[in-house]
């Protein structure tokens, strides 16, 4: 829901610190080469998790090097790797950098270069709304998309799409149908939420998340789940699902990794600044969800670790540490009604 989330904040009171930068690659001219070679072949048998291993001077040597080139010269050498060449110079050079570091790793002791869970359901909620977002107003979800990325695979493998009956505010102003493109007919016929949660919490099931496969939500900020999944909750007299209690806030995870202001974290802007058009109609959950993917895909070939950073405790929003344990959502389970 992009149109209520740009107006709002989306930081949690402490941001978790950004990751320590990766390095990579050579001097700054029209043959640029990436070789063992130029960094004069040093020992590479230390731990990976020694910093003062000659493996991670020769990185940052080649860091300096990447840091120097042209867009071109980048784009032509992510050729030869066989890589994706669209982006803006601080991308492409990001995604040389990260290549050649995982290369260098690797030479000296096999690494696991895949993500932290076997898959990644991205979200992004479609809610009752009026011009302006008057602050009284109250929103409720009228749209539930899921998008089920394969990290082994780096493809969209299924998708989840209901719409949702509103309570409070049954009747959707104009604003709203003709930003969302959902109808008054659509959700007069739509299930409640209750009933529709249920349905999205079978569908997990069916996929095995949670039990045969480690799994994450990721959603574009904070609000989807903080506000409304939150609110729709209590709207709905049920407890907050277990399963959404944390999340990866892929503006947070974008924003940390290529280094970038939040303002330039909106979603039409991560796409734009990888080379990548918007794909569908905007304001379309699904459409929204699947261009999410999308981008979570692109960060993931770039060596992203995408890792939970957001978590609900006590109804407050609230960061999670990069240096937290890492662990998957659980099992879905629908969630007991309110007293």
């Amino acid at each position: 829901m992009e149109e209520q989330k740009e107006n709002r904040p989306q930081a949690a009171p402490n941001e978790a610190p950004a990751p320590p930068a990766p390095a990579a690659c050579p001097p700054g001219r029209q043959h640029c080469r990436i070789s063992d070679q130029e960094t004069n072949g040093k020992n590479l048998t230390a731990s990976s998790h020694d910093f003062s291993d000659p493996v991670y001077k020769e990185i940052a040597i080649t860091n300096g090097y990447i840091n120097r080139m042209t867009r071109e010269e980048l784009r032509s050498k992510l050729a030869e790797f066989k890589l994706e060449t669209r982006g803006v110079k601080d991308v492409l050079k990001k995604r040389l950098k990260n290549y050649y570091k995982k290369q260098k790793l690797m030479q000296k002791e096999p690494i696991n270069g895949d993500s932290c869970y076997d898959y990644i359901c991205v979200v992004d909620f479609e809610a009752t709304c009026e011009e302006g977002n008057p602050p009284e107003f109250v929103h409720e979800i009228i749209e539930f998309p899921i998008v089920l990325l394969n990290t082994r695979t780096l493809e969209i493998e299924d998708t989840f799409q209901q719409y949702v009956k509103p309570e409070i505010n049954p009747k959707l102003s104009n604003f709203c149908i003709s930003l969302t493109g959902i109808t008054q007919d659509i959700v007069d016929k739509a299930d409640t939420f209750p009933q529709v949660l249920q349905n999205v919490i079978e569908w997990m099931r069916q996929r095995e998340l949670g039990t045969k496969y480690s799994y994450s939500m990721l959603t574009d900020g904070s609000w989807d789940m903080s506000k409304f999944l939150n609110i729709q909750c209590r709207i709905s007299r049920i407890k907050y699902p277990s399963f959404a209690k944390k999340w990866i806030n892929i503006r947070k995870s974008y924003g940390n990794f290529y280094k970038v202001p939040r303002n330039q974290t909106k979603l039409t802007i991560m796409l734009e600044k990888l080379g990548m058009n918007y794909d569908g109609r905007p304001h379309s959950g699904l459409d929204d969800s699947k261009n999410i993917a999308r981008i979570a895909i692109r960060m993931l070939q770039d060596g992203c670790e995408l890792r939970v950073n957001e978590r609900m405790h006590a109804g407050q929003l609230m960061t999670v540490s990069s240096s937290a344990p890492l662990e998957g959502a659980p099992a879905p389970q629908m969630p007991r009604y309110r007293n």
